[in-house]
């Protein structure tokens, strides 16, 4: 004791270094078992081969699980004991005075019992088993609480094993064993393929065991579909603001500086962009109206009409009609005066919605516009 070097807290210089990290564990791709899955990887193999031994031989077994079709399986009491608390309480209420104790697991197939088992002392199971029994281990994971089982299961089903046939299955067990995430994404999934998911068999059996599951179901996708609807109107409502937006901006550009056939000025090469995507539109419009005999005819002349639009439109956005080099820019505001207090209401949201869907930022003819009318 004399020998061993007391340090005092006022002494220690900080808390003390933490340990090294394990070495990493090697991978044995090309031995036999190579689809075995490490629940744990920082055990080495040798480990996990032990308490896989102790399984398959039950040397000293103490435990007899009775399974279905008058299956047995031979366990360690303190092995089961300890990663599931609510197996170790059902041993605990067999009061008989032999030297095994005895349970019963039943409602799920013998080697899904028996895989179950298997993963309570080595964390580790078959690739296949996974497969074949995903559903019966997520079950029994959630029974006997089993967490560590219960999130690789929901890892298999998220990753590899849930697909159109068995996500109706998958969602029902879900909302049974509280897996939220795994039922959001079968819910997800339902709602994305539903055409197909309502056509297998999961669907058509949940709907006769479980009839108001199926009717929150359908009204969840009826919900998802008027959604997707008001997102795709909404969508194309903004696309048309927008593309009314650039035709202002097009409209100034082109009465203002010229661009191609109309305006003060004229590009020498016609062919070349001009950076406004509706010049080319605008300017079909304007040669024709200015030769069109239909224009003055009320409901006469269909491109017409949407000329007029678009010019009392943009008197509407205008600031400085005097300065203005739009046509008839001055003559729509006085206009605007006549009219009645519904087309005026109509005409005020249009703008509205156009203006603070591009949220204009660039042109003199607008800036005022937006405070005014935003």
């Amino acid at each position: 004791m004399e020998n061993i070097d007391v340090i005092s807290p006022e002494n220690a210089s900080g808390p003390p270094s933490p340990p090294p990290p394990p070495p990493p564990v090697k991978s044995n791709s090309g031995s036999k078992k190579s689809t075995v899955q490490k629940c744990d990887r920082f055990a080495s193999k040798a480990t996990r081969d032990a308490w896989d031994r102790m399984f398959d031989e039950a040397h000293g077994a103490d435990v007899l699980i009775h399974t279905d079709d008058s299956g047995l399986i031979y366990a360690h009491s303190n092995v089961i004991g300890m990663a599931s608390d609510v197996i170790r309480g059902m041993m605990k209420q067999d009061k008989r005075n032999s030297r095994r104790k005895s349970i019963s697991i039943l409602g799920v197939p013998h080697d899904a019992v028996r895989v179950f088992i298997r993963f309570l002392y080595s964390s580790c199971y078959e690739k296949q088993d996974m497969e074949d029994f995903a559903m019966h281990l997520f079950v029994l994971s959630h029974v006997y609480v089993v967490p560590h089982l219960k999130r690789v299961c929901e890892s298999h089903f998220e990753n590899t094993l849930l697909d159109k046939e068995n996500v109706i299955d998958v969602f029902q067990l879900a909302l049974l064993c509280d897996a939220p995430r795994l039922g959001l994404l079968c819910h997800r999934m339902i709602l994305k393929s539903f055409e197909e998911v309502s056509t297998s068999q999961g669907w058509i059996a949940m709907k006769q065991s479980h009839p108001s599951l199926h009717k929150e179901l359908l009204r969840s996708v009826s919900y998802e579909l008027n959604s997707l609807k008001q997102r795709s109107r909404k969508q194309k409502e903004i696309q048309t603001y927008t593309q009314l937006y650039d035709a202002m901006e097009a409209f100034v550009h082109i009465c203002r500086d010229g661009c191609r056939e109309i305006g003060p000025t004229k590009i020498e090469t016609p062919h070349v962009s001009c950076g406004f995507q509706a010049c080319n539109g605008l300017e079909m419009l304007l040669k024709h109206l200015a030769v069109c005999k239909l224009r003055s005819i009320p409901g006469g002349c269909s491109r017409c009409k949407r000329m007029w639009q678009l010019l009392e439109l943009h008197s509407r956005i205008c600031v400085d009609s005097e300065q203005c080099k739009v046509p008839l820019c001055s003559s729509f505001k006085e206009r605007m005066k006549k009219q009645n207090r519904k087309d005026e209401k109509r005409w005020k949201l249009l703008v509205k919605n156009v203006l603070s869907t591009k949220r204009i930022g660039g042109s003199p003819f607008f800036l005022q516009a937006i405070d005014v009318t935003m």
